[in-house]
């Protein structure tokens, strides 16, 4: 059986694509810390710990949005680094749902709404079923109004 070969981007892509953001945009320049953009690039490509594709987009948005690798901009940063991870995967035609439906879903991470469980959960949805299930839609709304109390 063969082995799925996955492409990955560098740390000098991941600085230019959040660079251009905030250029765009608007919002503070600048890394706060290059050692948790490096480790969230290099734990992606360790099967052992990430060994699907799913697992592996969960973590690169869960690391950028919620670690605060970024001065500023790391919501639209996680969106960006996410949508091009999955055109260089052959997963483009998610790319429009996935901003889509995501926008919402960064802003619960980033608040702690939604942890990383379930945010697998809805990349899983968004990635290979092309939609949100009708129970992740629920598993959502429970977390998000829990966390509200």
């Amino acid at each position: 059986m063969d082995e799925i070969q996955f492409n990955y981007f560098d740390i000098h892509h991941a600085v230019k694509v959040h660079d251009w953001i905030i250029e765009n945009s608007g919002g503070l320049s600048g890394v706060r810390d290059i050692g948790v953009l490096e480790s969230a690039l290099y734990h992606i490509q360790n099967d052992w710990y990430y060994p699907g594709f799913v697992e592996k987009l969960s973590h690169l948005f869960f690391a950028i949005n919620k670690f605060h690798t970024f001065s500023d901009g790391n919501k639209r940063s996680s969106i960006a680094l996410s949508t091009y991870f999955l055109e260089i995967n052959g997963f483009g035609h998610c790319v429009k749902l996935f901003v889509t439906e995501m926008e919402n879903i960064a802003v619960w991470v980033a608040d702690g709404a939604i942890d990383k469980d379930l945010l697998n959960l809805i990349i899983h949805d968004l990635v290979l079923c092309e939609e949100l299930l009708e129970g992740t839609k629920l598993e959502i709304t429970l977390a998000v109004s829990a966390h509200q109390r």
